[in-house]
């Protein structure tokens, strides 16, 4: 790799974005709440995004050649024990990556300069966004753990700065301490993985880890009989669950939807969300050696995929609809990974980033277009008003139902390939019961979203008992009378640029990525014990051909039957929807409660937070008394005061007023005097 392409413009490429946000950063400083510079803000992160992609481009034409690089870049620290370095690794997997995250960004970027043009503190938020996108480009071209770790925690904090952009609202602030707080915790336990990694092989680098990988199949961990890659794995893998809003850890990505929707389309659809599905798929060696992991991580992707998406159907919010989809389709990926599919998890990683950042986007232009109104229910008839926004958002919908010749259906036909081949193992019969049982309600809910914005009658623009005490200007939502707003003409240019991906991507890179020798290096695979890649290779005859004998397979059916019933029910006879919800009232509750899961936790943190006031409390009157009251007002005050008041009480009997007294005592003070300096 190095002949074609040198290290230092792969430096460029990692540290453009972090200049860009350095820049924006500082003005932001000198100049908050203001736009007086917001321009050069827009355009230095902007163009240093620019250039990352231009080079990632670069970069993935000379590995699809085959080209590599492992490279140490600086050594920071060296001991008897210890090796640290900062070093570059980009293959076929970095450069896919590198691809996908610069090219997102950029969008976001392009799309926020319109977005975001009327908010204070435009600086602060691009220089967040730059800064995010250097850390996940530090994070897909690490070489080792400790770069890995590096960007996996600073893709963390850039997350709980963008999510709490508008700080001054309490709920977005909550939502980005909960994300903070969930990711450490997962954090934790990854940091945990790699410690014990790191003691059993002496190193951080993954070349050197994997080298030693089969000697560490054999340890066991000190004390116990328990396998110490399979523990590492396990570590590992809740770490990725944190990232990839994997249940049970899945409660803050909903909540972060109080960020501004660029934030969405970025962070909570296209890349951070993917960086525990990249992080096992760079280490596909090792998860190899765990079937426990496998097994965990099969069971898990199941029930994220099939439950999440149950609770995406009833959300009213159109952020929040989206975001719930986000979780259910990771949890398509991460039953790909727990089949050993590595490769299929990223080709769905790589098609849903591009639907689905560009359905996050078109939902940012309705809501601009209803003035900040998100509630779907307030909405309908849109169409006829935005009809770029709807082809798009139509585009995003097909290709997220898995409807042949869109991305999506490349993508997931093949999870559900991969799935069927091997029903044999633990947990795979459920995995593959709950993945087509998925596709249903994705298609129901991706079209439901569909129907109830931009089809059907107008529900906007209509008065309420909220519309008296507000004025027109901190109004949310349409007033009577009024129209759908136009949103700025720049926002239309990131929409086109991903609904091109979102319809052709799959077609184009399902044979390269899933089928030649470009992920081969980046990705191991036991196809003796773990043989779905290998079956799925022996049907491919092609992306037409698949794409024609999909059309009379059960998943394509049942797509199609969400999408029906979705539109029997909202368009055709829209009194039914409140007929199911009153027949299974409970049913309705449960999901629109979220399993009542997160109310739970709150309720317990909650319950924490008073237990620690109380405790807090108590250890602070202990301290009060012991210290304060009996102490220094107890022992020093009461003491002095009772000796001061005796001593003054003998002085006062010695001014008796009688000369003679007075007289005694010099006579006496004399003698004393005399006796002490003459003898």
């Amino acid at each position: 790799m190095t002949e074609l392409m040198g290290t230092h413009l792969l430096l460029v490429a990692l540290l453009a974005p972090l200049a860009g946000a350095l820049v924006a950063g500082l003005i932001s400083v000198r100049f908050p709440g203001t736009s007086t510079f917001s321009w050069f803000s827009r355009l230095i992160t902007t163009t240093g995004v620019l250039i990352s992609f231009l080079i990632s481009l670069c970069a993935l034409r000379h590995t699809l050649r085959g080209a590599h690089l492992d490279e140490a870049v600086y050594t920071w620290a060296v001991s008897a024990s210890f090796h640290a370095e900062f070093g570059l690794l980009v293959d076929g997997l970095s450069a896919l990556m590198m691809c996908v995250v610069t090219f997102v960004s950029l969008a976001v970027h392009v799309y926020s300069i319109g977005y975001m043009k009327a908010e204070a503190g435009i600086s602060r938020f691009f220089a967040c966004i730059a800064f995010f996108t250097f850390a996940m480009l530090k994070l897909v071209m690490a070489n080792g753990f400790l770069q890995l770790f590096f960007g996996w925690e600073a893709v963390g904090l850039a997350s709980y700065l963008l999510i709490g952009f508008w700080f001054e609202r309490p709920r977005a602030a909550a939502a980005g301490l909960k994300a903070f707080l969930v990711n450490r915790f997962s954090d934790g336990i990854f940091l945990a993985g790699i410690a014990l990694l790191f003691s059993a092989a002496g190193s951080f680098r993954f070349s050197e880890i994997f080298l030693l990988r089969h000697q560490m199949a054999e340890m066991t961990l000190p004390g116990t009989g328990w396998s110490l890659i399979t523990i590492a794995c396990l570590c590992l893998f809740v770490g990725a669950m944190g990232k990839s809003a994997q249940f049970p850890l899945h409660i803050w990505l909903p909540d972060s939807m109080e960020g501004p929707t660029p934030i969405s389309a970025l962070i909570h659809a296209a890349t951070m969300v993917t960086a525990g599905i990249f992080m096992v798929a760079r280490l596909s060696p090792l998860f190899e050696l765990s079937d426990t992991a496998l097994c965990l991580m099969l069971i898990t992707g199941a029930v994220t995929a099939l439950f999440m998406g149950l609770v995406a159907a009833v959300q009213n919010d159109i952020k929040q609809i989206i975001a719930w989809s986000t979780i259910s389709q990771l949890g398509y990926m991460t039953m790909a990974l727990g089949a050993s599919a590595y490769s299929v998890a990223i080709f769905h990683l790589v098609t849903h980033a591009f639907f689905k950042a560009l359905l996050f986007l078109a939902a940012g232009a309705v809501i601009i277009a209803m003035n900040k109104d998100q509630d779907i229910n307030n909405m309908g008839g849109l169409k006829k008003h935005m009809p770029f926004v709807w082809c798009c958002a139509l585009i995003a919908t097909l290709s997220l139902s898995g409807a042949p010749f869109f991305s999506g259906f490349y993508s997931k036909e093949s999870i559900l390939s991969a799935l069927s081949y091997d029903l044999s193992s633990f947990g795979s019969l459920f995995a593959y019961v709950c993945a087509l049982s998925g596709v249903f309600v994705t298609a129901f809910y991706a079209f439901r979203l569909l129907f109830l914005v931009f089809h059907g009658k107008e529900r906007f623009g209509k008065p309420d008992a909220d519309s008296v005490a507000h004025s027109q200007a901190d109004y949310v939502g349409l007033l009577p009378g009024e129209s759908p707003l136009a949103a700025p003409g720049i926002m239309a240019l990131p929409l086109f640029a991903l609904a091109i991906p979102s319809f052709l991507a799959g077609w184009f890179l399902m044979e390269p990525v899933l089928f030649s020798d470009f992920l081969k290096s980046s990705i191991l695979v036991d196809s003796q014990w773990h043989p779905a890649m290998e079956m799925l290779h022996a049907h491919f005859t092609g992306p037409l051909s698949m794409t024609l004998h999909g059309l009379f397979r059960l998943p394509v059916l049942l797509a199609v039957s969400g999408a029906l019933f979705a539109m029997f029910i909202y368009l055709v006879r829209p009194e039914m929807s409140e007929r199911f919800v009153r027949a299974v009232p409970a049913v309705h509750r449960l999901l629109l409660n979220q399993y009542y899961f997160v109310i739970e936790l709150e309720a317990g943190v909650h319950s924490s937070q008073r237990a620690l006031k109380r405790f807090t409390s108590a250890v602070g009157q202990i301290f009060w008394k012991a210290g304060e009251v009996r102490f220094p007002d107890g022992l020093i005050a009461s003491a002095s005061t009772v000796f001061l008041s005796r001593a003054s009480s003998l002085l006062q009997r010695a001014q008796s007023g009688y000369l003679s007294h007075y007289a005694l005592v010099m006579i006496v003070g004399l003698l004393c005097f005399l006796l002490y300096f003459c003898l």
